[in-house]
Order: structure tokens, then sequence, then C-alpha cells
């Protein structure tokens, strides 16, 4: 008895020590948690400049856009959008129109062909598959302007030229070995005893991809859509190489109408015109940045 009165104190004495001990590492905690959030969103802040000084400049005049360099402006003006709408040959909807079209139709060829090769590679098993799969990620390394000359003249040899065709069709030949690698990576963390399961149902290896593969690589799916319709939406020197024909042209070479051949531009329109090709950009990123960060996030992991 005498010896649980002697430590009844102790331990009650070391009590507050520790909690005072969790309260101060709390705070250091929480402190620390401040300045991390505080760094960020100045770090943010600094990032998001450039896209909020475009944003401001679009509703300001020409004269005022360099000599401001603020996102305040002291005449507010919608002209620009409106100017700018219609200030091309075409209305400015057509060339958003044929944007969306080209980068639909590779949104697709990617899923498509891609996602085959994928399973292919990861999934079947078949004669030389590693070296296959060692050639396809060199392509990787394998310079973009090495292709370039052999392609126009394959395409002007086809009658391709001033089409969507050299646009759109090499999406559907699994040309593209980043995304490739992406669902591979995806598809081998899947385990191997769906595709058991399957064949004892009596699935051969197309409807094991199309029912049981498919619908598990949704994350993978979206992340390449994803990236396919920003890259497309972006891309400024392939149509520019292959349309000629100016109902044809995409938005970036819209945007490039806007600057003549002496260097001169309405800045403002432009500007404008910008912000509103931007739109289904963020809007499309919005929309599947769940799966975005699920699939990448997931790639890889056994």
């Amino acid at each position: 008895m005498a010896t649980i009165m002697i430590k009844e104190p102790r331990a009650r004495a070391r009590r507050p020590e520790s909690d005072l001990a969790h309260v101060e590492r709390l705070g250091s905690n929480r402190g620390t948690r401040f300045f991390r959030h505080v760094a960020l969103c100045a770090i943010g802040a600094v990032m998001m400049y450039p896209l909020l000084w475009l944003l401001s400049s679009s509703f300001k005049e020409d004269t005022e856009i360099f000599t401001n360099l603020g996102l305040w402006s002291t005449d507010w003006r919608l002209d620009n959008y409106v100017e700018g709408w219609n200030a091309l040959q075409y209305p400015f909807d057509l060339y958003l129109v044929n944007s969306l079209i080209i980068a639909v139709l590779t949104i697709v060829g990617n899923l498509l062909s891609c996602a085959m090769a994928a399973y292919a590679f990861s999934r079947l098993e078949f004669p030389g598959r590693r070296i296959f799969f060692a050639l396809m990620l060199g392509t990787l390394m394998l310079p973009g302007h090495v292709l370039l000359i052999p392609q126009y003249v394959l395409f002007s040899s086809l009658g391709w030229l001033n089409t969507y065709l050299p646009l759109v069709v090499p999406n559907f030949l699994a040309s593209n070995a980043f995304f490739i690698f992406l669902m591979v990576q995806f598809m081998r963390a899947l385990p191997r005893e769906l595709d058991d399961a399957a064949r004892l149902d009596g699935c051969g290896s197309f409807r094991t991809f199309w029912r049981i593969i498919v619908p598990l690589c949704t994350p993978a799916f979206a992340t390449t859509a994803i990236f396919t319709f920003i890259s497309t939406w972006n891309e400024f020197f392939s149509p520019l190489l292959y349309l000629t024909d100016a109902e044809l042209y995409t938005v970036p070479l819209a945007l490039r109408q806007f600057i003549d051949s002496e260097g001169q531009s309405s800045w403002g329109q432009m500007f404008a015109m910008s912000v509103v090709s931007l739109a289904p950009i963020i809007g499309f990123f919005i929309a599947g940045q769940k799966y975005l960060v699920k699939g990448i996030a997931t790639t890889g992991l056994k």
C-alpha cells in the first residue's frame, strides 16, 4: 500500500507536463502549417498573376494595356469581346467548333487505340512483348521534328493536306507512347484474378478488355482525355503546317490572325478572344479534376 501511495502522486505530477508539451507541440504544428499555407498562397498568387492580367487586359483599351500593368483599370469596356468576335474573316465561333471537332476526335482515337495497345502489353502474352514495349518507350526520346518531313510527304501523297485527317488519323493508330505507358502502368495494378474469372465465365480477350478492364480504368482514361484535350486545343504548329484554308483554322491559328504582317495587333481583341479560348480548357479540367488526380496518383502502384 505504501508503494502505491508513493507512485500515484508522481504519475499525477507527470500528466500536467505531458499535457503542456502536447499543447505546445500542437501550437508549433499549427504555426508551421499557417506559415506554410501563407507561403503557398503567395506562390499561387504569383503564378496566377499573368492569367489575371490577361483577364483584366481584355477589358482595357490598347493604349492602356502596356502602360498600366496593374489589374485595375479606370475604364472597363466590353467592346473588345464584341469586336473581337467578328474581327476576323469568319466569326470566332467557327474556330471554336473546328478546334472542338479535332479535340473530340483526337480524344476518341487516343482512348481506343492506346487502351487496346496497353491491354496487349500489360495483360496478354505474345512473343517479343518486352522488345516491342521497349521500342515503344524508345519513341518517347525521338524528337518530333525528325518525323516532320516524312509525315508531310506521306500525307501529301495521300491527298490529306488542307484537311483534318493528318491531325486526327494518327491518333487512331496508337501513335502516342506516353498514354500507352500511362495505361499500361494502371492496368498492371489490376489483379490478374479478374482475367481468370472472366475466362471461366467464357469471356475472350476482347470481351475481358471491354467488360472488365475498361470500366476499372476510368481514372486513367480521364487523365488521358484531359491531357489530350489540352494539348490538342493548344496545338499551333501542326494545324499551321497542314491547314491552308482559313475556314478550317483552329483557335491558335485564329488568334495569330490578330497580328498582321507588320507586327501590329489589336491587343485588346486578341486578349479577349484568348480568354474565350481558355474557357473550354478550364471547364474540361474542372470536370475531370477528380479523375485526373486519382489516375496520376494510382498509376504504377501495386
